[in-house]
């Protein structure tokens, strides 16, 4: 098939733009403007064209698959419609993707793309992931039919996902405009989601999973079966040790109880494939993914990580995997970079926001970053987040060694010493890096 991907620069939809192109689909797409992912797309092949434009709807496209983020009024939409060619949301174009594939789906409001990125590792298999697995520097790898596959509970797409193996990390509401704040059927989607799979692997001790209705499932309790962690750094990297069940010791990339967590659920659901001695080595393959922990710059008083956490929940489990590294370096300046992701999630986690940056010792915000169409909400940042003094910049510029604050073209603060940590899902992760 002749296949055109609207909004191809996402992570998601360059993900199953790669799987169909390996599947040997003729593979076109477009975006708004070129990126690094477009990039590294044309150089795999793929035909992209910045910006979206009528004209690149061919009469000869088989199919045109959009990205959630693509209104009804976006050009190549209205043209694939005109000239009658089916079109399908990313949502609705995973089973054709997806439906002879023996899938392990994960899901969950966090930790869903470390999981997924661990277990593509452990069963060396074909991923698709929500983020750049640092093994095999990208969000796909096709091996065979066997796939881990990070499922989204954002939209409900996980329900045509094909799951053969369901692992769910969490299942905290999130997301929950799109379920019209409707906790049964946000709820319902999850039993539903876990209920297509042969196989479940869940975290029993969640308290979001437990008020679901599953019949049956390997449940894993982490505080009972999880023992004996320990931290270390290897090169400045971070690494996780940590006793399962009566399975013996294992070693992760990775620092804090949740990356034992979720490797502990990947462990779990790859017992159905391999080996316990394939897996405790096959475990030792995962390098971590980008944007995750990611330490982008590091020298012996100065550290710079990148994370995608932008929910205060993700972001209160960052913070306390940088006190670990504090801990071992004692560079003792934790000054946390955030920039709060849509109006939307900041106005309806407002609260969590407030009390999650507490273990660091400077906040600087930035702006919120949005997306297209998005209804403005007035936020009172000054006033909200007084107990940080926090510091208000436009943007960051970050060069060897040190990083500034950036205030109309102006900056405002320089460092040179200290742990960095840049939280958001905007282009933080860009300007993070020198």
């Amino acid at each position: 098939m002749k296949v055109h991907f609207i909004g191809i620069g996402g992570i998601g939809l360059s993900a199953l733009a790669r799987f169909l192109n390996n599947d040997g689909h003729e593979i076109s797409g477009s975006d708004m403007k070129s990126s690094p992912i477009t990039n590294e797309l044309q150089k795999e092949g793929i035909a992209v064209s910045c910006p979206q434009q009528a004209s690149n709807i061919k009469d000869d496209f088989d199919l045109v698959i959009y990205s959630a983020a693509v209104t009804d009024e976006n050009p190549e939409l209205i043209q694939s419609r005109v000239k009658q060619i089916r079109t399908l949301s990313r949502k609705e174009a995973l089973p054709i993707i997806l439906g002879d594939k023996k899938n392990y789906c994960v899901a969950g409001a966090h930790g869903k793309s470390t999981t997924t990125a661990i277990l593509a590792s452990i069963l060396q298999s074909s991923a698709l992931i929500g983020a750049i697995s640092k093994e095999f520097g990208s969000n796909f790898k096709y091996v065979n039919d066997l796939v881990a596959f990070e499922a989204d509970e954002s939209d409900a797409s996980f329900l045509l996902s094909n799951p053969y193996c369901a692992i769910v990390t969490n299942a905290e509401p999130e997301h929950m405009e799109y379920y019209h704040y409707d906790y049964d059927k946000f709820y319902g989607s999850y039993e539903s989601f876990i209920g297509l799979a042969t196989k479940r692997v869940l975290n029993g001790e969640d308290k979001d999973i437990q008020k679901l209705k599953i019949e049956e499932a390997t449940y894993l309790y982490p505080s009972i079966d999880i023992k004996n962690l320990s931290y270390t750094l290897k090169d400045k990297e971070p690494c996780t040790r940590f006793e399962l069940k009566d399975l013996g010791t294992f070693e992760v990339w990775g620092f804090g109880y949740h990356i034992a967590v979720d490797a502990s659920l990947a462990i779990l659901a790859a017992l159905n494939e391999l080996d316990i001695e394939s897996i405790r080595t096959n475990l030792l393959k995962y390098k971590g993914i980008k944007k995750r922990f990611d330490v982008v710059q590091a020298n012996d008083k100065f550290v710079v990580i990148d994370d995608y956490a932008h929910h205060p929940t993700e972001i209160e489990v960052t913070m306390k995997s940088v006190e670990l590294y504090d801990n071992l370096t004692n560079l003792n300046n934790r000054i946390v970079l955030w920039q709060p992701h849509k109006y939307s999630r900041t106005s309806d986690n407002l609260e969590g926001f407030k009390k999650c940056f507490r273990r660091c010792d400077e906040l600087v915000i930035l702006p919120i970053w949005t997306i297209p169409g998005e209804q403005k909400i007035d936020i009172d940042f000054e006033k909200e987040f007084a107990v940080y003094n926090p510091i208000f910049a436009d943007r960051i510029s970050s060069t060897n060694g040190r990083i500034d604050l950036i205030k109309d073209e102006k900056i405002i603060k320089s460092y040179d010493k200290g742990i960095f940590l840049g939280v958001g899902a905007g282009d933080i992760t860009y300007q993070l890096r020198h």
